[in-house]
Formats: structure tokens, C-alpha cells, sequence
């Protein structure tokens, strides 16, 4: 595989794919009033998508062990597309929910199978740019998605967001033609391990957005039981082997704290803007684009520099640079906005950093034949980090809803800088566990 060519055009199509789940996010208010609906029915429109969204992507990552990446690509995108005509030409609540979760079950299969297509095919001391440059794709769209969102909306109309992912059709050509030919051995399907792992994750999705301690319950006897089918099962949909890994085991909670932290900041700095410093929609989508701009612009020399200096260096330099950003809002939020937009101009790259070098380390230590399902257990824990941490910052703010907004989100940015310390504390323990590994894989090849 070329992958100075296959690599840009994958990530120019996650770019597309991906920004589809933030540009709804400021189209809500005008379809909540064109549809006359409530709040809470105009939230599942973003929610509903993240959810299917997470949970096609672990699915999608799985079958690239059984089925060819072009086949599964293709699938994919069919159903996203089918999805966005059906959404173009809905006119009730009920059709539009419907064509954003359709869209979703294909829309999975761009970052999922991304991820191993890099670490199946492109050669090590090249993979942390490949890497790098699909992270930096999926962070101009999380920067791009709100403000594309926006202009969309209040100059066309918010049905022809569903036409803008509809353009990846325009690459199906050359990625048909660029992704390589596999021929895979034929594996019977854990479709009973597939169903529990989606019953166990929506159901805790559901529970923490919707903060119901019921469902809640329910996801915890799911998960007992998908644990116990898991250990059962000949060929279980999550190998076993992955969950004993200890090592994977750490960076998957890296993965969780971190996507924690950066939907945390997507969803407060808006916030911020509009109730301490009186901000429209218009003026906040340019004081984020910024950073995920430059975040854009920098992930091509960061990859090089994580396949010249190794992953751990930029996973802990990331950490700091993020703890550095966060203070920076907690103690001047309450002074300017210039601080929390400084603040995201180093968060955003950092963030990618720490991502692009984690994803990286996660296809160094696996052997081939559990990347599959180890890149799609990585990401789905990130969507599961960013889910939870709208749910828990919303509830925050209610329970401070005496204070001043600005101590509210002061204290909110204090509790996050404890857990990226707690994520610091898990690579010290990651590193301290690597390093007898390295040395007896040296001895061994003396």
C-alpha cells in the first residue's frame, strides 16, 4: 500500500465523516422550533449519534479481522450516505432521529478502520505521521464542524447539513482502488458477544446523559454478563487475551481520561463564552476554530517527531502541556476571554499529540491479530470518556448553580487537572511495567 497517498485521502474522508457530529450541534435551536419539539427530544439529534456512532466503531474494528477493510469501507459509507438522503428529505422528529442514527451505523466504519488500516499496513518508524495525519483530520472537523454548521444553517437551511457528508462519495473512487486486497481466513461471527457489548455500552451512555441510576443498573448486569460470555465463548467478540493485557489495559484508560478532557473543554469553553462574557454563537465558533486549526497544521511534524522520538516522550510532554492549558483557564477565565482561547491554542494540538502518539503505542504492543479489536475497544473507551464527561460537567453546573458562573467552571477545571494527573500516574505505571518487557526482548535478540 502507498501510504504517502492512501493515508491523506482516508484522512480527507474521516475529516468529511467526522465533522458530522458537531455541525448539528448549533443547527439544534432552529430544528427544535421547526419541528416544535422539547429540548430534551432535540438533544437526542447530537446524543443518539455519538452513542451508535461509538459503538459502529468498535463493531467496524472487529470485522476488519474477519472482513476486508475495502468491503467494510464501502458498507459504511453506503449506509452513511443513505442515511443523510433520507435526513435531507425529513420533515418530522421522528424521520430525522432516525436518518441521524441510520447515518451514524455507517459513519463508524471512517475512524475505526482508519486506525487499522494504518497500523495493519504502513510500516513502523512511519506509522506515528499516518496516525498523526487522521488525527489532525478528525480535529479541523471537531474545530470546522460548529462554524460550517453554523453558516449552513443561517444561510441555507439546516436539511442541507445532511448533503455535506454526502461529498465522501467523491473519493470512493480512489480509496477502492488505493485500500489493499485482503484475503482473510473465514471466523464464525460472535454475534451474541456483539449485541452484549452494544446493550453494555449504549445502556451506560444512555445512563450518563440521561443520568438515570436505573439504566445505569441495567448496563452493570450487562456488562457481568457480556464478562462472563467473553471467557465462554470459542471465539468471543473481544478476545480475552486484550482484556488480560495489563499494559493495554492502562492505555485504554489513558484513552478514557483524555477524551474526558477534551469533550469537557468542548463543551464548557462555549459556555463560558456565552455566560461570563456575553458571547453570540458567531463570535465563539471563531474563538475555537483557532485552535483546532493549528492543531491541524502541526500534526504532520508532530508524527514525524513521534516516529524520530518514541510515543511515552509525547504523551507525557502532551499531559503536561494540557495541565498547563487548564490552569490557565482555572485562574484568568474570570478575567478574559483571551486566556481561554490561548488556552485551547495549546490544548488542541496537545491533545492530538497524546491521542495520535496513544493509538500509536496501542499497535506497538499488540500483535496483529487483536489490532482489529484493540483499536476498536481504544476508541470506543474514548467515546465513552466523552459521553460521560458532557453528563458529569452538565451536573456540576447544576449543583453550582448558586455560585457565580465563573467559580463554577473554575472548580469544574480543578477536578479535571486531578484526573489528567491521575492519567499521568497510569503511564509512570505503563512505563514502569514497559521497560522489563524491552529488556528482555533486547537480551533475547543478543
Amino acid at each position: 500500500m502507498n501510504d504517502k497517498v492512501t493515508i491523506p485521502v482516508w484522512a480527507l474522508g474521516s475529516f468529511l465523516v467526522v465533522m458530522n457530529t458537531t455541525m448539528f450541534n448549533v443547527s439544534l435551536p432552529d430544528i427544535i422550533k421547526e419541528l416544535h419539539i422539547t429540548a430534551a427530544q432535540g438533544s437526542w439529534i447530537v446524543s443518539g449519534y455519538s452513542i451508535v456512532f461509538a459503538l459502529s466503531t468498535i463493531i467496524f474494528s472487529r470485522l476488519s479481522d474477519f472482513i476486508a477493510i475495502r468491503k467494510l469501507w464501502t458498507i459504511g459509507i453506503s449506509l452513511l450516505v443513505a442515511g443523510s438522503v433520507i435526513g435531507f428529505f425529513s420533515d418530522s422528529f421522528g424521520l430525522i432521529l432516525f436518518a441521524r442514527l441510520f447515518q451514524a451505523t455507517g459513519a463508524g466504519a471512517s475512524p475505526g478502520l482508519g486506525m487499522v488500516l494504518a497500523s495493519r499496513y504502513v510500516p513502523y518508524e512511519r506509522r506515528g505521521r499516518a496516525i498523526s495525519m487522521m488525527a489532525s483530520g478528525s480535529a479541523l472537523a471537531f474545530g470546522l464542524g460548529p462554524v460550517i454548521g453554523g453558516a449552513i444553517t443561517q444561510y441555507m437551511g439546516w436539511h442541507e447539513l445532511f448533503l455535506v457528508t454526502c461529498l465522501v462519495l467523491l473519493l470512493v473512487p480512489f480509496l477502492l482502488r488505493l485500500i489493499p486486497k485482503e484475503t482473510l481466513p473465514r471466523v464464525r461471527f460472535d454475534y451474541a458477544g456483539a449485541a452484549l457489548i452494544v446493550i453494555t455500552a449504549s445502556s451506560f451512555l444512555v445512563a450518563v446523559t440521561q443520568l438515570s441510576v436505573l439504566v445505569l443498573a441495567i448496563s452493570l448486569l450487562a456488562l457481568a454478563v457480556t464478562l462472563v460470555h467473553l471467557h465462554r465463548a470459542e471465539k468471543p467478540f473481544i478476545p480475552p487475551a486484550l482484556l488480560r493485557n495489563a499494559s493495554y489495559r492502562k492505555l485504554v484508560a489513558v484513552a478514557f481520561i483524555a477524551f474526558v478532557l477534551n469533550l469537557s473543554m468542548l463543551f464548557l469553553m462555549p459556555l463560558i463564552y456565552s455566560n461570563v462574557f456575553r458571547m453570540g454563537a458567531a463570535s465563539i465558533g471563531l474563538l475555537i476554530f483557532p485552535g483546532a486549526f493549528l492543531s491541524a497544521c502541526l500534526m504532520k511534524l508532530v508524527g514525524r517527531w513521534i516516529d524520530r522520538h518514541g510515543n511515552f516522550r509525547f504523551l507525557i510532554a502532551g499531559h503536561l502541556l494540557l495541565a498547563v492549558s487548564m490552569l490557565i483557564i482555572a485562574m484568568w477565565l474570570h478575567v478574559s476571554a483571551v486566556a481561554t482561547l490561548v488556552a485551547y491554542i495549546v490544548f488542541a494540538p496537545s491533545l492530538s499529540a497524546v491521542t495520535s502518539a496513544l493509538s500509536n503505542e496501542v499497535s506497538r504492543i499488540l500483535p496483529k491479530e487483536l489490532i482489529g479489536s484493540g483499536m476498536g475497544l481504544t476508541q470506543l473507551s474514548q467515546y465513552l470518556g466523552g459521553s460521560f464527561a458532557v453528563a458529569a460537567c452538565g451536573l456540576l453546573l447544576v449543583w453550582q448553580k448558586d455560585l457565580s458562573p465563573a467559580d463554577a467552571f473554575q472548580h469544574i477545571y480543578f477536578i479535571l487537572i486531578a484526573m489528567l494527573f491521575i492519567s499521568l500516574m497510569m503511564l509512570a505505571s505503563y512505563r514502569k511495567a514497559d521497560r522489563p518487557a524491552k529488556d528482555r526482548a533486547t537480551a533475547a535478540a543478543e
